[in-house]
């Protein structure tokens, strides 16, 4: 697959990554100073949803520098990602750990890929009813920020137990974070009584610019990598069945989203190309999407984004059968005894 991508789409100059991430920063700086400034409902209503976008854009550019797409030096990959991804409170060595190896290395494997891995109709059935209650919460069109912040973000990421080698790596990103998360809150705490002169209003100051636009940027990222590998024309696979190609091509999409929206979202939404191979900066995967679909296009699976797609496929994609390879919704399952591998 990587042998049809030209050499073009590694050129990463390092002051076009600044200058992406320069920018984001400047336009988180200000949604946070705007969201700071106002208490009028219709404003900040679309100020916390400017502020998940924001975040999102930032956490590309940290999702690329920990790739080492955008950035020859490790050092400064490091060094920006780490910055890049505080604002959505990423442990930058557990991310490159759980996101480089295990997803990119298993992509949509039963067993291995641990974002949006489906659970089967037997494993289903195994669950407690709060279990089963919580399954069809995240699993449903208004999960994806929970899912997302309960098992991504606080299970595999804050609370994730890293192999001894980078242990000390992830220690040190984990206190990173934390730091960064009691020092802003301290500080918008303060701002807050400051303004308001009142324990309540400390409180809200951290609610409108701290909190609010943390959740906000879990739903913008537990959509986008929901419907970048769920779909019922995207098929899960048993290990043994598993190949790099069935991943890699087979696993993800293209979507084409409003050029409004990838101001914020750098491309990501062209994934293949991205998982074919993980080194291409983002401003390179339309250049990349080219070559790939010249060779593999009755492979790759390439449609606009709509959000009525999203929408039939939180209503379709509940629960996977390994066996057969297709997803079921609940009522298909119980209706269907299925043993899953």
């Amino acid at each position: 697959m990587i042998e049809v991508l030209p050499d073009s789409v590694y050129e990463n100059p390092t002051a076009l990554g600044l200058l992406y991430f320069a920018r984001d920063v400047a336009l988180y700086a200000a949604v946070v100073v705007a969201l700071v400034h106002t208490d009028r409902p219709l404003l900040l209503v679309p100020l916390w949803i400017l502020a998940g976008l924001t975040i999102s854009a930032l956490f590309i550019v940290g999702h690329d520098a920990a790739h080492g797409a955008l950035f020859k030096s490790k050092r400064l990959a490091y060094a920006i990602g780490q910055l890049a991804m505080l604002p959505a409170l990423h442990v930058f060595e557990a991310w490159v750990f759980g996101h480089n190896r295990i997803h990119h290395g298993h992509t949509v494997r039963e067993g291995m890929d641990y974002v949006w891995h489906p659970s089967s109709p037997a494993e289903y059935r195994a669950l407690s009813l709060p279990r089963r209650l919580a399954h069809r919460l995240k699993w449903s069109f208004l999960g994806a920020g929970l899912y997302y912040g309960w098992d991504i973000w606080w299970r595999s990421m804050m609370r994730f137990t890293p192999p001894e080698k980078i242990a000390p790596e992830v220690r040190r990103d984990r206190r990173i974070v934390v730091g960064w998360a009691v020092g802003a809150s301290a500080a918008l705490l303060a701002l807050g009584f400051s303004t308001y002169g009142s324990a309540l209003g400390a409180l809200w100051m951290w609610l409108k610019v701290f909190a609010l636009p943390f959740a906000m940027w879990n739903y913008s990222i537990g959509i986008s990598v929901y419907v970048h590998h769920i779909s019922p024309d995207i098929p899960w696979h048993g290990r043994r069945q598993w190949t790099r190609f069935k991943g890699q091509m087979e696993g993800t999409t293209i979507l084409h989203i409003p050029v409004w929206l990838n101001l914020f979202y750098h491309n990501i939404f062209l994934h293949v190309p991205h998982h074919v191979d993980m080194r291409i900066p983002f401003y390179k995967l339309d250049e990349a999407a080219e070559a790939i679909r010249a060779r593999f296009g009755d492979v790759v699976r390439e449609k606009d984004f709509s959000f009525a797609d999203y929408l039939r496929t939180t209503r379709d994609c509940k629960l996977y059968d390994f066996e057969s390879e297709r997803w079921l919704r609940y009522d298909e399952a119980a209706r269907e005894p299925l043993v899953s591998a």
